[in-house]
């Protein structure tokens, strides 16, 4: 009987690590299912709370939709509106006919002949600059600058004479000239073209 004793009490004693261990690792199981539980658990919640907003966001849509729109328009606006642009239009026609009126009168005062004929040439006489007398040397002329002269003008007046002569040639020919500050009565040398 000792032995027997001895033999079951041996016998307890290995098997208990062999126990142990398959609990260790039953337990180990265990605990990992319910890791897998608690996230299972928590991802469900999550889905049924987003299941309920968006529960919610459809049920408040479906009462916008079946909620009438209060911005249509009136027909008291529609007719103001009709009246405003009737009114626009109008002046717009208004303003037409005013701009083909002044046009009409200017292609009318363009094609009327001038006035008179013989005060022109007169007019244009004291307008443009003309040749005061020969120089000293027989290879230009004097002028005396009148109001309104500007050196183009004064070429012009010469070219139209069978005088060729350009602004450079009367600048270089009249040292210190500067062509935006000529002074009346100021007198200067226009240069005769080479023949």
């Amino acid at each position: 009987m000792k032995r027997i004793s001895f033999l079951i009490t041996a016998l307890a004693l290995c098997t208990a690590p062999a126990v142990r261990a398959q609990d260790a690792a039953t337990q180990e199981r265990l605990d990992k299912l319910a890791g897998r539980i608690e996230d299972l658990t928590a991802s469900q919640e999550a889905l049924k709370k987003q299941i309920s907003d968006l529960s919610h966001e459809l049920e408040s849509m479906r009462e916008q939709l079946g909620k009438p729109n209060t911005s249509y328009v009136r027909q008291e606006d529609l007719s103001r509106l009709e009246s405003d642009i009737k009114a626009v239009d109008q002046k717009r026609m208004d303003d037409a006919e005013k701009v083909r009126t002044e046009l009409q009168k200017l292609r009318n005062a363009v094609a009327a002949p001038p006035p008179s004929t013989r005060k022109a040439p007169a007019a244009k006489q004291k307008e443009t600059p003309t040749a005061a007398t020969p120089a000293t040397n027989d290879k230009g002329f004097e002028y005396k600058i009148k109001s309104g002269d500007t050196l183009d003008a004064i070429a012009l007046a010469y070219k139209e004479k069978n005088i060729k002569v350009t602004v450079a040639q009367i600048l270089a020919n009249n040292p210190g000239l500067k062509a935006e500050r000529l002074k009346v009565g100021q007198t200067i040398f226009i240069p005769a073209p080479p023949q």
